[in-house]
């Protein structure tokens, strides 16, 4: 505000001051806000235009010197004062606060404030891109036909782990060329057969294992290190992508199962954007009783099913190895009372296991469904690209698991 205000703005409120008994009635007769006339009122006295009596409006007390004659009268003195607060502080366009510092004095009174900001996503933005998306659809989601006598003492896992949607990869470079449109028509396809050839379950579990997408603002760059992200499209058209992709699977899960429960799990990748889509889904499943989105903000997720226990991270922050002893810790009544116990995790893009059942839990990493960005690929990093579902008895544990290999037919060079 202050550097906008004219002059003759700032001298109309000091006279409207002066000449009327409140705050309140110079601002009626100036025809402005109360808090615009107290502001421009501290804009003036910063501006020297009211005078040097103490206390300044707008200002404090920092320094006092008093002379004194022999007597011990005090003859003379001097105030040096300060600005109490600059003009309100506002937020860098594309930036969100992530922390304040504050210089204190011996009594602990704040003498000055530091705010810092970083490159963040605003999530109106994010709202903004998902509806977007789904301009051209129907309307929001509707209840749908339950599938005809599903088994209720099943339940169906779909882990969704490192889509990296909006990923761009160059045939020449990578021996795979991969972009939206590509991840779009490959990853639908790919979940819809998966879902297609699942046991018809009375419960399935879509688990978003983190890094649904490849970038996680307009940026460009990881945000822990800021090393640069090959991605295809602007930010708004990844989300929007991954948001079809999202509502693709949930749907191809209602026509097969009873009931679906959807967690978005975070990722290194996708820290913002995982939290949107969460709350994107809990709004258009919100007229569909079988859908049930947890909106949960932790890194970690637990499922207790029967005498079956179910947990899963991204793995940015916790090894998988170590991913028992946090669920016996965290879950004790459950895994006290289950007797299979299987953890899942992400984040490596190849399949791996970590522990046997003599541990008391199977701990597994799931392959990704995506090829290898320039880094990686040029890194010599190795892993096979599939789906898979993997469906538990509430009595007997894993009983089956359902695979879809995503094969190398967009292998091409050019």
């Amino acid at each position: 505000m202050g550097r906008d205000i004219s002059d003759e703005e700032l001298r109309a409120s000091v006279e409207a001051d002066k000449l009327h008994p409140s705050r309140v009635a110079a601002a009626e007769a100036l025809g402005i806000a109360v808090s615009t006339h107290k502001s421009r009122l501290q804009i003036a006295a910063r501006r020297g235009m009211m005078g040097t009596a103490p206390v300044l409006e707008g200002f404090r007390i920092s320094k006092t010197t008093a002379v004194t004659n022999k007597d011990g009268d005090v003859v003379r003195e001097f105030i040096q004062q300060r600005p109490d607060a600059g003009d309100p502080f506002e937020v860098p366009p594309g930036h969100v606060v992530k922390g304040v510092s504050a210089l204190l004095d011996p009594e602990g009174r704040e003498l000055a404030k530091w705010v810092k900001t970083r490159e963040g996503i605003d999530p109106l933005d994010a709202a903004q891109a998902l509806k977007d998306a789904f301009s051209d659809w129907p309307g929001m989601a509707e209840p749908t036909p339950a599938p005809i006598a599903p088994a209720a003492s099943l339940l169906t896992l779909l882990p969704c782990n490192d889509w990296h949607i909006g990923m761009h990869a160059w045939g020449l470079e990578t021996e795979a060329n991969w972009d939206l449109a590509i991840a779009e028509e490959t990853i639908g396809r790919a979940v819809v057969d998966l879902v297609e050839r699942t046991p018809s379950s009375g419960q399935a579990v879509v688990l978003g294992g983190g890094d649904l997408t490849h970038n996680d603002n307009s940026q460009n760059r990881t945000a822990k290190s800021g090393n640069a992200l090959d991605v295809d499209g602007r930010y708004p058209k990844v989300v929007q992508t991954a948001g079809r992709l999202k509502v693709k699977t949930i749907d191809a899960c209602l026509r097969r199962h009873d009931r679906v429960i959807v967690r978005i799990l975070p990722g290194n990748h996708d820290e913002h954007t995982a939290v949107a889509i969460a709350y994107f889904l809990l709004a258009w499943y919100r007229n569909e009783p079988r859908v049930t989105v947890d909106i949960d903000p932790s890194l970690f997720w637990w499922h207790r099913f029967g005498k079956v226990l179910l947990g899963a991270t991204h793995g940015h922050t916790v090894k998988i190895k170590d991913m028992a002893a946090i669920m016996a810790h965290r879950r004790a009544e459950d895994w006290g009372a289950t007797k299979h116990r299987y953890v899942h995790g992400f984040h490596l893009h190849h399949s791996a296991k970590f522990a046997t059942e003599g541990g008391g839990v199977i701990s597994e990493i799931h392959q990704a469904p995506i090829p290898q960005d320039a880094w990686h690929f040029g890194a010599g990093f190795l892993s096979g690209r599939s789906l898979q579902a993997i469906t538990y008895h509430a009595e007997h544990g894993e009983i089956s698991r359902v695979r879809t290999a995503i094969m190398d037919a967009d292998h091409v060079h050019s």
